[in-house]
């Protein structure tokens, strides 16, 4: 009897010490701490934009004393100060007098197509001269029904110009250029002028709501509320002055919007090559 108490002790001793927690112990994995790394900054390494701008006058920059095209040169060495930019290349296909209806014709072109394929950015400026039809061709009864009904029209003509990019280029960003009012000097019979081109812009966000890589720039308010006079002789297009202020609101859309967004859309783009 006194043999069997060791062995009942180490018997228990051994059973104890295969106990369940143990026995889990025994088929543990030790887990190696995977690395996270940061993406890269979109400025690590500098880029190359290509920016095809088109549209009217604004983007052709009649009225602009140095005719280097209006505010492009303004927004070129705005954005070349970017740290993540190293150089842009400014495509000006600007029309003077251009409809959306022209400008949708000219985007149908192998010259705009091949142009659309490289751009990553289109920038547009069109819609002023809609309005100017609107007052030519109802210059004797002009009403506030003309323009809301011409409006739509308006809406999808450049719906069209959008879908007509898209299909070209559906990683593009496209950023159109509000309308501002110059009529007040030509048309002050027209008090309700304000109003117009506020709806206009109005149906030109609805469009740009539509798209993901799309991007609106109102710039009424520069040519409603500032004391400097910022309208060319004609008392229609911009001068050096307005011009400047065009781009230091295209420049702050883009730092704020545009950019980091097409930083996004070229790191996926490289995530997936890869």
């Amino acid at each position: 009897m006194k043999k069997l108490i060791p062995l009942l002790i180490l018997s228990t001793f051994f059973l104890g010490s295969c106990s369940e927690p143990d026995s889990w112990a025994l088929h543990q994995v030790k887990s190696a701490a995977v690395p996270v790394f940061e993406p890269v900054p979109a400025d690590f390494i500098p880029r190359k934009l290509t920016v095809l701008s088109t549209g009217d006058s604004l983007t052709q920059g009649i009225g602009d004393s140095t005719g280097h095209g209006g505010y492009l040169p303004y927004l070129k060495t705005m954005l070349e100060q970017e740290k993540g930019i190293k150089e842009v290349d400014f495509y000006n296909y600007g029309v003077k007098g251009n409809r959306t209806t022209q400008l949708l014709k000219r985007l149908q072109t192998q010259e705009m197509k091949t142009l659309l394929k490289q751009a990553d950015l289109v920038i547009l400026t069109i819609g002023g001269n809609d309005i100017m039809k609107v007052v030519k061709d109802n210059f004797a009864n002009l009403a506030i029904p003309v323009f809301m009904n011409e409006k739509e029209v308006y809406r999808n003509h450049l719906t069209d110009i959008f879908e007509t990019i898209v299909q070209e280029n559906p990683n593009a960003s496209i950023v159109l250029v509000g309308l501002y009012n110059p009529f007040s000097k030509w048309f002050s019979n027209i008090r309700e002028m304000d109003q117009i081109v506020s709806e206009w812009n109005k149906a030109g966000q609805g469009v740009v709501a539509n798209y993901p890589n799309a991007y609106f720039v109102g710039i009424e308010d520069l040519f409603l509320n500032h004391d400097e006079n910022l309208l060319y002789t004609d008392n229609f297009h911009p001068n050096d002055k307005g011009y400047e202020y065009i781009a230091q609101r295209l420049n702050e859309v883009m730092d704020a919007q545009v950019l980091p967004d097409l930083d996004k859309k070229s790191f996926m783009v490289s995530t997936e090559e890869n």
